[in-house]
């Protein structure tokens, strides 16, 4: 019996200078590059959001989280030279997730979902100070 394919986090920060075909482009490719060699489980996209500091003189990108399954080790090799050498991305991550990892909250224009994570209606309340 084998062990499931890893979870990945891909998140991508798009420049959002860049002309909205271009950004379109990114992700898309990035969407058929996991599809083709993995299984694409999720892709949220969070808009545009100011950044914590400034990167390449930028303040602010597009952002947009891809969850998805890989079935080879080609496929992030092959995503991290393709999104280190195109155009129009700030920063991109990809972060392998431990299993048991809570899903990444649905975000809608900068808020965090509440009705899209039931558990935080389960955990008991933090008080604030």
């Amino acid at each position: 019996m084998s062990s499931p394919a890893p979870t990945y986090d891909l998140v991508l920060l798009l420049d959002q200078g860049a002309e909205e075909s271009t950004r379109a482009k990114i992700v898309a490719d990035s969407r058929d590059a996991i599809s083709a060699r993995g299984e694409l489980l999720r892709h949220d996209e969070w808009g545009g959001r100011a950044l914590t500091y400034p990167i390449a003189h930028k303040s602010t990108a597009e952002y947009h989280l891809l969850q998805f399954h890989a079935s080879t080790p080609a496929l992030l090799h092959d995503l991290d030279r393709t999104l280190r050498i195109t155009d129009g991305i700030v920063r991109f991550r990809i972060v392998k997730l431990k299993p048991g990892t809570p899903p990444a909250p649905h975000m809608q224009g900068g808020e965090v979902s509440s009705q899209a994570r039931p558990e935080a209606d389960a955990a008991p309340a933090l008080a604030e100070s």
